[in-house]
């Protein structure tokens, strides 16, 4: 597990000695000295208490390599999000990630890993506004003139108050996956969301604000219909995207 590092490195960004982190967290230092050294590993209740005191999920405490992330995105996050990685490029501007149709799965588990991320096909498209945005697959046929296959660039929701009835969005949840619609709250449910599909023949469903993981703002779009499948690969894609136009709706 990562924990060692991730710990010795969570306290150092917060500018903490090893008295003042088992302070916070109701332990000996020793312990603290133990858990960073590599020589035990906390016990479930610990890593919860840790993950609720610098706001990270338990799963990124022992997984990712956190000392590749930038600072800001571990300790400055939106509500809804407890660890939001990214990369960047050598002049600190933000990169646009491309989740490949075949990682769609794959990005259920690393969505809050660095080293996923960083493993992604990435690149800059100037005419994006300010904000973090993803290129992701759209599939089926519930969102036209978008069919599957085809890419929506997405600008992250730190704030679900910042959700805006009728616009599009890219929702990461818990039980579907990856989903595009067509977002309105819930008027008697304040934890509820309604996704509605612009093709009349799927039935409007809710959504617990809970279960969803990641909310991303349509910013723009790329339908591939006009191209052969064998045409679709990593490259052609990240061409194409370059050479995309904002899309206003």
């Amino acid at each position: 597990m990562q924990i060692s590092n991730n710990l010795r490195h969570l306290r150092r960004l917060r500018n903490h000695s090893q008295e003042q982190l088992a302070e916070h967290l109701k332990i000996s230092r020793a312990r603290i000295g133990a858990y960073e050294e590599g020589r035990s590993e906390p016990p479930i209740e610990l890593l919860i208490a840790i993950s609720d005191y610098f706001h990270l999920s338990i799963d990124a405490l022992v997984r990712g390599d956190l000392s590749k992330t930038e600072p800001d995105a571990l300790i400055q996050v939106g509500r809804n999000r407890i660890l939001f990685p990214i990369t960047v490029d050598e002049k600190g501007n933000d990169f646009i990630e491309l989740i490949p149709i075949k990682a769609v799965a794959g990005y259920m588990r690393g969505y809050a890993d660095p080293e996923y991320i960083e493993d992604l096909p990435r690149m800059n498209l100037p005419f994006v506004p300010v904000g973090k945005h993803r290129a992701f697959p759209i599939k089926g046929d519930s969102m036209p003139p978008l069919q599957d296959g085809s890419f929506v660039v997405g600008k992250f929701v730190e704030d679900l108050k910042d959700i805006k009835d009728g616009n599009t969005y890219v929702i990461l949840t818990k039980d579907e996956g990856l989903i595009y619609k067509r977002v309105y709250r819930d008027k008697f449910k304040a934890d509820t969301l309604m996704l509605h599909s612009d093709n009349p023949k799927y039935l409007p469903y809710p959504i617990k604000i809970n279960d969803t993981l990641e909310i991303w703002e349509f910013t723009c779009s790329m339908n591939t219909k006009d191209y052969k499948p064998e045409e679709l690969n990593h490259t052609s894609i990240l061409d194409m995207l370059k050479k995309l136009q904002v899309q206003v709706e």
